[in-house]
């Protein structure tokens, strides 16, 4: 093969697999992804290369490529697990083999865009090396560079339906694929050689012609990608690209458990010096998030399931979470003590999360974020001594002046039902006298937390009954004496916010007291459990408002009265009781220790997650010589049951032939049965060839038809030559002969020039069969 031609195949498979590679570019955080992407293709092509140098079959290619995966995945795709950036270790082998199966679902099952860092160059790395792989071989290998267009369009496909539904650039990627794919196409048939009807040599065509058959194309080519570009703004579809994450099944749906707000009072009750937790670097004026809440339905406040965006829109926790937010950077460590459940606490935004303990693992694979609410859950459940670090941003509370001039947010939230009649013309009137949105929401918070009072309703206090039904909060605020605590404040001011279009959320969590505020630790306990509402401006975020009066605001009396004049109020149902969620039971762990009985289940499962892994490689790279096999298995089998009994007979022949032309004999297209034989005992000194070819030439044009025993008798000699054929020629000439296409692609446009009696190419001459053998 020419210089020049190696040259245009690799520059085309470079540019065709490159196209998938940027493809990927909104599916991860950044552009770390293309060192995995662009290594895979390099070594790919590169093994390709070897394999058409030194002539490697399909199984020598396959355990290259299997190498190359696991020898370089853990550098290019992997680095963190291996050491100095280079070296695989026990791990990285581990992941790379669970990763050839795992990773494509894990990509699914994260929101885009990905962090590189959680495994998911492993996908891009593996896509690119397989594919670099097989396009590359066919292209170097076969004469139609159609063959090779086969795995790059695969590629391709493949990054669509890995990729999001916003693609990068989809118009660009289709055009610049097709014309690269028709250029060399076109290129390659221009410099092939041209069959004449009398062989003259190697003569190649004129320089003229030649040049004529590039311009023409190009001119076909440029015109195509101009029509294409130009029409694309009208036949694009407006609808979004639907990708396989769009139908992948949500992990769990937040709604199946209850409300934290609900459990509020009994935390207060049950556990008001019980260490629920600790928190450790938490900066000064930070607060710990439990819940956050945007949807009221007269009964509860709780989170919502409106889709992306709302409170109950949850993915799997990553590395690369809260990439937009801004404020003081902090690295915060929560111990569990007494607290349970699947709300995890949590300080600011949260860009990663690493767990450490017993239960790292399940907490790991079970942990989910909202970025927009910054709450955290894990559906493990969270027990005593579970423990992991933050990294967070923690913003910056505005103060008035600088929220002065800003406008509310344009924020989507739920509707509320449910709400108490009258409720809003309580908070117009509150906020009459306010002319800008922040005093509107200081005029909401500074009629609760100045005109209630606090209390529990615990032993020895002000009477004070829990929940923040619709009930509940008319009870608030239709009193002679406003008495309650954070839980019906903080719902009651978001409500009336709500009323007047002001867009407010609860939040549950935990905050020091002053003189505990900056210290090294923070103990978290049912006495300083709160609750509050942010709100949202434009340019600031969700600002943080305390509606609670402070604890030492307590009423005049042990009784509070109705007012004398109370406004009509709707009174609701009170709310039916909260059974406790069941969550699943913890199963004993009834094995034994590793001393015991000295079987370690870790290495067991690295070696069976190597096993699948180089097995799915192979898989896939065996997967187009499978087809051969099974084609050629096909095409026996219909020569061997063909209608007319002497078709069988010359299907027998033709069975040996092919056979002997994939194991490197010169046979020519058109000869005869007797030249076919000359040929072939030369090749594998076997006379007996000679001998079957007469008997097939009488079967065939004798006055009879050849009965069923003398087909039988027939095949049994062909399979006999075949068969002493094979045993003659080494075992990997035998393994190309089964994986040859030169048999399948004859009598096609595809067809492979044939073989000098040397095992070069040459030109196929014209030649007549004799009259007796045309049939």
């Amino acid at each position: 093969m020419s210089l020049r031609r190696w040259v245009l195949d690799l520059a085309a498979v470079a540019v065709l697999l490159l196209i998938p590679i940027v493809g990927f570019w909104p599916t991860f955080d950044g552009p770390r992804y293309l060192v995995a992407g662009l290594g895979g293709l390099a070594l790919g092509m590169g093994i390709a290369v070897l394999g058409r140098v030194f002539r490697w079959g399909v199984l020598v290619l396959a355990a290259g490529t299997i190498a190359a995966y696991f020898l370089f995945g853990g550098a290019l795709a992997l680095p963190a697990t291996t050491v100095a950036g280079v070296v695989p270790t026990v791990q990285t082998l581990g992941l790379l083999a669970l990763g050839s199966v795992m990773s494509f679902k894990q990509l699914l099952t994260t929101i885009a865009p990905v962090a590189a860092d959680d495994g998911h160059m492993v996908v891009p790395f593996l896509l690119a090396l397989v594919a670099a792989v097989l396009t590359t071989s066919l292209a170097l290998r076969l004469r139609s560079a159609g063959w090779a267009l086969i795995p790059a369009g695969a590629f391709l496909a493949a990054e669509i339906a890995l990729g999001t539904s916003q693609p990068f650039a989809p118009v660009v990627q289709g055009v610049v694929f097709g014309l690269v794919s028709i250029v060399w196409l076109a290129l390659r048939q221009a410099w092939q050689p041209q069959a004449a009807a009398v062989s003259v040599g190697e003569a190649a065509p004129s320089r003229g012609a030649a040049v004529r058959r590039v311009l023409m194309g190009a001119g076909v080519v440029a015109l195509a990608g101009v029509v294409g570009v130009a029409t694309s703004a009208f036949a694009a579809p407006q609808s979004p690209r639907y990708v396989l994450r769009d139908v992948v099944i949500p992990p769990f749906d937040i709604r199946e458990y209850a409300s934290p707000l609900q459990s509020y009072r009994a935390y207060v009750r049950d556990h008001s010096d019980d260490a629920l937790f600790t928190v450790s670097g938490l900066p000064k004026d930070a607060r710990v998030r439990l819940a956050t809440m945007d949807e009221y339905n007269g009964m509860v406040y709780n989170v919502s399931d409106k889709g992306a965006g709302s409170s109950g829109a949850f993915s799997q926790a990553r590395t690369n979470m809260s990439a937009d937010a801004k404020g003081v950077e902090a690295t915060v460590r929560v111990e569990i003590g007494d607290l349970e459940g699947v709300w995890m606490p949590d300080a600011g935004a949260v860009r990663s999360i690493t767990f450490d303990g017993d239960n790292a693992d399940d907490l790991r694979r079970t942990a989910h974020y909202n970025e927009s609410t910054d709450t955290g859950v894990v559906t493990a459940g969270l027990s005593k001594g579970d423990a992991y670090t933050l990294d967070s941003v923690i913003p910056e509370v505005p103060s008035d002046e600088q929220l002065a001039k800003q406008k509310f947010a344009p924020v989507s939230l739920p509707k509320q039902q449910g709400v108490p009649k009258d409720l809003a013309d309580l908070a117009s009137t509150t906020v009459a006298e306010a002319s800008t949105p922040i005093e509107q929401v200081r005029a909401l918070q500074q009629f609760l937390s100045q005109d209630g009072f606090f209390s529990h309703g615990l032993e020895g206090q002000p009477l004070s009954r829990a929940g923040h039904g619709a009930e509940r909060i008319s009870t608030l605020l239709g009193s002679e004496q406003m008495v309650g605590d954070d839980e019906q404040y903080a719902t009651a001011m978001a409500l009336m916010a709500r009323e007047l279009g002001i867009p407010a959320r609860v939040v549950m969590g935990f905050y020091p007291d002053e003189d505990q505020a900056g210290a090294g630790a923070f103990e978290a306990n049912g006495d300083n459990l709160h609750a509050w509402v942010e709100v949202a401006f434009d340019k600031a975020g969700w600002v943080p408002f305390d509606p609670t009066p402070p604890e030492d605001q307590v009423p005049s009396d042990q009784t509070t009265k109705p007012r004398a004049d109370p406004k009509p109020q709707v009174l609701q149902p009170p709310p039916p009781p909260q059974e406790p969620v069941d969550l699943p039971p913890t199963a004993a762990d009834d094995r034994g220790s590793e001393d015991e009985d000295g079987f370690d289940a870790a290495l067991l499962w690295m070696i069976l997650s190597i096993g699948t892994g180089a097995l799915t490689v192979l898989a896939v790279l065996l997967a187009p010589f499978i087809v051969i096999g099974v084609l050629k298995a096909a095409r026996r089998r219909k020569r061997r049951q063909a209608e007319r009994a002497s078709d069988r007979i010359s299907g027998g022949w033709d069975e040996l032939v092919d056979r002997a032309s994939d194991l490197g004999a010169p046979v020519r297209p058109g000869a005869t049965r007797q030249e076919d034989a000359g040929v072939l005992t030369a090749a594998f000194a076997e006379p007996r060839v000679a001998v079957l070819a007469h008997r097939a030439d009488v079967e065939v044009f004798g006055p009879t038809e050849p009965t069923p025993a003398d087909i039988d008798a027939f095949w049994s000699e062909v399979d006999a030559l075949v068969g002493g054929m094979g045993r003659s020629r080494s075992f990997w000439r035998r393994l190309r002969a089964r994986l040859s296409i030169r048999t399948l692609l004859e009598g096609t446009r595809f067809a492979l020039p044939p073989r000098h009696a040397s095992g070069a190419l040459r030109t196929p001459e014209r030649t007549d069969p004799p009259a007796q053998e045309n049939e």
